[in-house]
C-alpha cells in the first residue's frame, strides 16, 4: 500500500517520494509482501495459481503406487480490511480445484479402477468453494508479522508445513474413543526473483510454487479402512492471466465448473470448504457433482 500512498502524496506534492525496496521487516511491508505472494495490492484484481504433478499410494510391505496425475487451480482476490486490534489486513477469497487423470493418457477420470479391493468407484474432483483467509500486521500470537522467507541473491523462498488434525466430518461423534480423526499434512514452498517481491511500484509478485500433501486415503476410493496413505507432489507457479490455464483445465471449467472463471464476492462470509466436506455434501445431495461421460 505504501506505493498507493506514495502516489497520492505525489498528486499534492508534484514530488513523490517512494521508497526503494520493501523491507521484510517491517511489518506494514511485510503485509506487503504477503499480499503480494498471495494476491494482489489492488482490490478485487483476480489472479490465479495453477500447478500439476502426481499422486501416489503407499501402504506396508509394498511399492509405491502412482495412482494419478493430477492438476490443480485457484481463483484468488484480496481486499483490504482494518481491525481494532489486529491493525490493518487484507482477505483472501479464493476457489480451488484438483483433477485427477489418467498417468497413460492424461484424460480426466470419471471412474478409477481401484488396484486394492477391485472395485470400479466414482472419481468426485476436488471443489472446494470457498478456500478464505485472513491476514493482518499483528499476527496470531500477538506480534507484529514480519516475512518468514529467505533471501539470496535474486532470489527469495518462504517454506510453510500445516500438519491438520481435526474431526473427520464423514465420521461420527466418537472418534477419539474408536479413531477416524482427520490426519493430513500440507506442505508448501513459495519462490520467486527479489526485485518483483520487494518493489514498492508493483502490485503482486511472480511467484513459482511447490505443493505436496500428504494423507488418508481418498473417501470416494473406498478403501475400507485399509491402511495406507496417498500423498501428491507438484509444482506450479502464479499465472499472468487466467488464460493460461491448461487446455484441459479451460476445458473442465467451461463444462463443469463455470463459477471458477473468477472469484468469490470479497465479502464472500461462507464457511470454509475442504475436500472431505466437499464429498460429503455431494452424498448427501446439498451440493451436485458433474455429470460426466
Amino acid at each position: 500500500m505504501k506505493a498507493l500512498f506514495a502516489l497520492l502524496a505525489g498528486l499534492v506534492t508534484a514530488c513523490p517520494v517512494i521508497a526503494d525496496t520493501l523491507d521484510p521487516n517491517d511489518p506494514d511491508d511485510s503485509l506487503v509482501i504477503g499480499r503480494k505472494i498471495g494476491c494482489s495490492t489492488v482490490d478485487g484484481e483476480p489472479i490465479t495459481y495453477w500447478w500439476h504433478g502426481k499422486a501416489y499410494g503407499r501402504r506396508q510391505g509394498e511399492r509405491d503406487t502412482l495412482l494419478f496425475h493430477v492438476e490443480g487451480m485457484n481463483t484468488r482476490a484480496c481486499s483490504t480490511v482494518n481491525d481494532p486490534e489486529k491493525g490493518e489486513g487484507y482477505k483472501l477469497v479464493s476457489r480451488e480445484l484438483l483433477l485427477y487423470k489418467d498417468p497413460a493418457t492424461g484424460e480426466v477420470l470419471s471412474t478409477w479402477d481401484n488396484p486394492w479391493t477391485g472395485e470400479t468407484v466414482d472419481v468426485l474432483h476436488v471443489a472446494n468453494d470457498p478456500v478464505n483467509f485472513t491476514a493482518y500486521k499483528i499476527g496470531r500470537n500477538g506480534k507484529p508479522a514480519t516475512f518468514s522467507g529467505d533471501f539470496l541473491g535474486d532470489r527469495w523462498w518462504q517454506t510453510n508445513t500445516f500438519p491438520l488434525w481435526y474431526p473427520n466430518p464423514l465420521a461420527g461423534e466418537s472418534q477419539k474413543e474408536i479413531g477416524g480423526t482427520y490426519h493430513a499434512t500440507e506442505m508448501f514452498n513459495f519462490m520467486g526473483d527479489v526485485d518483483s517481491l520487494l518493489d514498492p511500484g508493483t502490485t503482486t509478485a511472480d511467484v513459482q510454487v511447490g505443493w505436496v500433501r500428504m494423507s488418508d486415503w481418498l473417501p470416494w476410493m473406498m478403501m475400507n479402512g485399509r491402511e495406507g496413505v496417498i500423498y501428491m507432489h507438484t509444482a506450479g507457479r502464479k499465472l499472468d492471466s487466467f488464460d493460461q490455464l491448461s487446455a484441459t483445465m479451460q476445458a473442465e471449467i467451461e463444462k463443469h465448473y463455470p463459477e471458477y472463471v473468477e472469484p468469490p464476492p470479497l465479502d464472500d462470509p461462507r464457511r470454509n470448504e475442504t475436500s472431505w466436506i466437499y464429498y460429503k455434501k455431494v452424498r448427501e445431495g446439498e451440493r451436485k457433482a458433474p455429470e460426466r461421460d
